[in-house]
C-alpha cells in the first residue's frame, strides 16, 4: 500500500518561488505527478512524470514549473517559479504504475500566492 506526504506549501507573494515535496512509500513508482484543486473548482493536472524521464506539464504552468524526482525514485518535487495569484490550490501528489497511474494521492498541501 503506497503512502504520500506532502510538504512545502505556504502563503507567497506574486512573483516568488516554492518548492513542494513528495515522499513515498511502496514504490519506487512508474509514474508521478502532481494535480490541484484551486477554491471552488475541480482538480486538474499540472505536471506528471515517468520513469525514462518523459515529462507532461498543463500549459499554465509551463516554463515556470518543474517536476523532478531524487535519485532512489522515491521522492517528487515540484518546483515553481514565478508564482502568480492564479497558482493557489491545494496541491496533490500522486503515484501509480503505468496502467493505474494515479493509484495513489497524497493527502494535498495549500499553496496560496498573495499580495
Amino acid at each position: 500500500q503506497g503512502q504520500l506526504v506532502e510538504s512545502g506549501g505556504g502563503l507567497v507573494q506574486p512573483g516568488e518561488s516554492l518548492t513542494l515535496s513528495c515522499i513515498t512509500s511502496g514504490g519506487p513508482y512508474n509514474t508521478m505527478g502532481w494535480y490541484r484543486q484551486p477554491p471552488g473548482k475541480q482538480r486538474e493536472l499540472v505536471a506528471t512524470d515517468t520513469i525514462g524521464g518523459t515529462t507532461n506539464y498543463a500549459d499554465p504552468v509551463k516554463d515556470r514549473f518543474t517536476i523532478s524526482r531524487d535519485g532512489g525514485e522515491t521522492t517528487v518535487y515540484l518546483q515553481m517559479n514565478s508564482l502568480k495569484v492564479e497558482d493557489t490550490a491545494v496541491y496533490f501528489c500522486t503515484a501509480g504504475t503505468s496502467w493505474a497511474p494515479l493509484l495513489y494521492w497524497g493527502q494535498g498541501t495549500q499553496v496560496t500566492v498573495s499580495s
